[in-house]
């Protein structure tokens, strides 16, 4: 049925990599950042380098940015229970598609990933794995406020991968916590900022550590997931 002319029809954002569902033998829901939607540049290469590593994605836009593609009107994120129940959403529906017999990884660039780890500690079950690219620590200058209380709740492998120049959380400044319970391996990658994208002069450009990212997600899956 084709819905009259002056009724808006509601259409969620989900972008799937080439290669999904058929045959994927593990799959990456990957969210998207506070600020930039689902199809940002940084998203669209990165869901490419993990679709030629092999990891098939899915992308999709919390509720406030879909309104922001509706109307053109930027707003802040949703309240967390909104973001967290719009991730389980996902996760429902991409293991209907797959079947039981898929790896099924979650995380995100920065909001996206804090959010896809909060899912994985409160239990989710049908969670392989969480990657976090680009972890939201504390926010910039705020030293005092810790965003890493949940992760020792989080039970399946969770790899972070960060940029050493990352206002979000530097080398010195997560060293300085010591161990984080919960985070199964964190790679720096040289030079990058929040978004990976590096100095002038660096020998590497934002697509080279991108690329990295994906690269080191691969191993990841294969050597802590049982890909």
């Amino acid at each position: 049925m084709i819905p009259p002319d002056n009724i808006k029809v509601k259409v969620v954002v989900r972008i799937t990599s080439k290669s999904y569902p058929y045959g994927a033998k593990e799959v990456l829901i990957l969210a998207h950042g506070a600020g930039a939607p689902a199809d940002s540049p940084f998203m669209e290469q990165l869901a490419r380098e993990l679709e030629g590593q092999g990891v098939a994605c899915v992308r999709f836009e919390f509720p406030y940015m879909q309104k922001r593609r509706d109307d053109g009107k930027k707003r802040p994120p949703d309240r967390q229970p909104a973001l967290l129940e719009a991730f389980r959403e996902q996760i429902r529906q991409v293991r209907s598609e797959v079947g039981p017999g898929c790896l099924l990884a979650i995380g995100g660039k920065s909001m996206g990933g804090r959010m896809a780890s909060v899912v994985a500690s409160e239990g989710a079950d049908d969670v392989g794995a969480v990657i976090c690219f680009g972890y939201p620590f504390h926010l910039p200058g705020k030293l005092d406020r810790w965003r890493i209380d949940h992760l020792s709740s989080v039970t399946c492998p969770l790899l972070v991968l960060q940029g050493t120049r990352d206002p979000f959380g530097k080398p010195e400044e997560v060293k300085a916590q010591g161990t984080i319970e919960g985070i199964t391996r964190l790679r720096w990658l040289d030079g990058g900022n929040h978004d990976f994208s590096t100095p002038v002069r660096h020998p590497l450009e934002q697509s080279d550590l991108i690329r990295e990212a994906a690269q080191v997600t691969r191993e990841f899956l294969v050597d802590h997931a049982g890909v």
